[in-house]
């Protein structure tokens, strides 16, 4: 069974108001988008994507992920996801787990628990019960992703709750969006 793991770091964080990209600014020691890329890549699987689109993080990215690019990026989460999906399906794979570049208090733990919960189509990360990121996919769910928008896997979860498997994780899975949530996590 071969899978891919995914980090989404496309977008220009517009609600971000710093002086530097969102995803660019350093974040307790390192740049934001480097704390997912680290845990994701620490996950097994025999491919690691990194979806981008709009701010420039090439030379942030570890040895170890291929680039997949989003020249859709403007239209939501959703064209990210389908890349990766694209990517994933025209290379025969069987599931793709698939996080956030913007949610640094995600660890290796939780990205390597998500990826290797396989007894259902979808495995999602829970966090004191709560649903979050990273969430796996697998072939068999694709077709139902929503194709636009900014939900992500989120309407499928709620509309399929039979295909669902919750991973219990330790972790912050807070997102930084705005210069607020980034003081405020710092």
């Amino acid at each position: 069974m071969a899978e891919a793991v995914c980090v989404l770091a496309a977008g220009v964080g517009s609600r971000y108001e710093g002086s530097t990209p969102k995803l660019r600014s350093i974040f307790r020691g390192k740049e934001l988008v480097r704390w997912s890329l680290e845990a994701a890549l620490a996950a097994p699987a025999e491919v690691h994507f990194v979806v981008i689109g709009g701010t420039e993080i090439r030379d942030l990215i570890p040895v170890g992920f291929e680039v997949l690019e989003n020249d859709r990026y403007q239209s939501g989460m959703a064209s990210s996801v389908m890349v990766a999906i694209e990517e994933a399906r025209a290379r025969g794979l069987n599931a793709i787990t698939i996080g956030l570049g913007d949610q640094p208090g995600i660890g290796v733990q939780c990205w390597t628990s998500v990826c290797v919960s396989r007894s259902s189509p979808i495995a999602v990360a829970t966090y004191d019960g709560k649903r979050r990121n990273p969430v796996r996919l697998a072939d068999s769910v694709w077709g139902l992703m929503p194709t636009e928008g900014d939900l992500g896997a989120r309407e499928l979860i709620s509309s399929h709750p039979e295909l669902v498997i919750e991973v219990a994780c330790d972790g912050e899975p807070f997102d930084i969006d705005t210069l607020e949530d980034f003081e405020i996590w710092r």
